[in-house]
């Protein structure tokens, strides 16, 4: 898993069938090199939040059986103790 802050929204016109019904947000990882990663929210995050993020068969449980998605919010950080 990794924790991310929510940078914007992905809006799509055409897509799959089986994604009708999800949001999509671009997120950008912490400590992660790499481009920003478009996630399937499944906690009802939006801009500025830090969230939760999933990846790979995690991502697909989360946001459901059939649904093709390689990473998802799964949940709103509220703080982070180390």
């Amino acid at each position: 898993m990794l924790l991310g802050i929510v940078i914007g929204s992905v809006w799509c016109t055409r897509k799959a069938e089986t994604l009708t019904g999800q949001t999509f947000l671009l997120v950008s990882p912490e400590g992660y090199q790499g481009p920003a990663l478009v996630c399937a929210d499944q906690a009802g995050a939006g801009p500025g939040d830090r969230v939760l993020i999933t990846r790979g068969s995690g991502a697909r449980t989360a946001a459901g059986a059939d649904i093709p998605v390689d990473a998802a919010i799964v949940g709103i950080v509220d703080r982070v103790e180390s």
